[in-house]
């Protein structure tokens, strides 16, 4: 179904390029974020840069193997690690009480799930 494809598309690189800027912002963690965000000050070092590097690669493995067709069931993958990504964020704010950002979490993981899902089983991007 065409409708699929365009819609897997979409969520793609939506998300693609939603992780892709969150993970950079993991290495620059900029002045004055918003309140729902104030806890990315609280992170280690060390929790920035794995986190940043897999939201990013992720954000990447999420667009360009179904965009270029090179191993694009590498998409599946990426789509894989960041929902364990988000648990580990659900994890994280269910210990800190913030609620609202394990709702945000859960969704993005749902979403994310769908889209290895339908590049795994419904929309398949065929290799060259």
């Amino acid at each position: 179904m065409a409708w699929r494809n365009v819609l897997l598309w979409v969520l793609q690189v939506v998300f693609g390029i939603y992780f892709v800027l969150v993970g950079i912002s993991h290495f620059i963690v900029p002045e004055g974020l918003p309140a729902q965000m104030e806890w990315m000050y609280e992170l280690s070092d060390t929790l920035h840069i794995i986190v940043g590097i897999a939201e990013i690669a992720g954000g990447l493995g999420l667009i360009l193997p179904s965009l270029t067709r090179i191993r694009p069931e590498l998409t599946v993958y990426a789509a894989g690690g960041l929902v364990l990504v988000m648990i580990g964020a659900v994890i994280y704010h269910a210990g800190r009480g913030e609620s609202q950002s394990i709702v945000t979490n859960v969704v993005i993981a749902a979403i994310v799930a769908f889209i290895g899902y339908g590049r795994w089983k419904l929309e398949p991007i065929e290799a060259r």
